[in-house]
């Protein structure tokens, strides 16, 4: 009978109480700000983490978790018992994270050359819960007795699917992780003006400039609409960093889309170390790309 781990980072953002609930492994980032290194999950909250942020007078910047490390879960896990390792990471070509993981199978063929566990390397292609909550929604039905390559399947569909609209308040992070240009950026600060960035397979394209804050949620809904226009099973995400715009943004969305979200929930530190302190967003379901 097969032993299945399931192991992802900690840009998932799965909370805790729901990785006990399925036995999801989760390693955490390191995250540099003003030469303190905090380790996500660990050293403090995400509302502690966005207080030190708006606090800094640098910008943070993250480290992705080693082929060493990775390298010693699967040893772990090979002396446990295991026979399959399902393991999700954060978008890869926003990180070195998945080619790190790459990199640890040849080193666990070295530590362990006897071992006849199999990984199995999935590419989120995206972030955060918006890949989290479906880690979990695998784990469920592995749980349950699905097969294995059919939840992976399952899995890698939905990913293909996800988009994710992102309003952010401040553009500070914005400029400094690339997601925006330095010019934009100065731009939208002197003049007010707020991005409405979609972020898909990893590519950040800013859809549109609003003026004032006011204008972001409505700019925000009006892009879902239309990007979801004709689907019939439709759902969304709702995400924020703690400020009163998260409930704002819920409150719009289920009067526009005429459903709750399937979760709420806030961005991590990794996260939010590209996003910003203050920033709201959806993800949702598109069309198959």
């Amino acid at each position: 009978m097969n032993k299945i781990a399931i192991l992802t980072d900690s840009s998932c953002d799965i909370p805790q109480a729901l990785a006990d609930k399925y036995g999801i492994d989760i390693m955490s980032f390191h995250i540099l700000l003003d030469g303190v290194d905090y380790l996500e999950r660990v050293s403090c909250t995400n509302e502690e983490f966005y207080g030190l942020m708006r606090q800094a007078k640098g910008v943070p910047s993250t480290a992705a978790i080693t082929p060493i490390q990775f390298c010693q879960k699967y040893c772990e896990y090979v002396d446990a018992g295991y026979t399959d390792v399902v393991h999700i990471t954060i978008n890869r070509s926003g990180s070195s994270t998945y080619d790190n993981a790459v990199m640890a199978q040849g080193m666990l063929r070295e530590e362990r050359p006897e071992h006849k566990m199999k990984i199995h390397l999935l590419d989120s292609h995206t972030y955060s819960m918006v890949f989290g909550w479906y880690v979990c929604e695998l784990a469920r039905k592995l749980r349950n007795g699905a097969e294995l390559r059919h939840v992976i399947g399952e899995f890698n569909d939905k990913m293909s699917r996800m988009e994710i609209i992102l309003g952010p308040y401040s553009l500070r992070q914005m400029k400094k992780s690339g997601r925006i240009s330095a010019a934009a950026a100065f731009a939208g600060e002197l003049l007010g003006l707020r991005p409405i960035i979609t972020l898909i397979d990893g590519k950040t394209v800013v859809e549109n400039k609003v003026r004032g804050d006011d204008k972001v949620i409505p700019a925000i809904i009006e892009l879902g609409k239309k990007r979801t226009a004709g689907l019939d099973d439709f759902e969304y995400m709702v995400a924020h960093t703690g400020i009163k715009q998260g409930e704002e943004l819920r409150r719009a969305c289920k009067k526009a889309f005429g459903q709750e979200p399937v979760v709420v929930f806030e961005l991590g530190g990794v996260v939010s170390a590209n996003t910003g302190p203050d920033t709201v967003a959806i993800a949702y379901t598109g069309r198959r790309r």
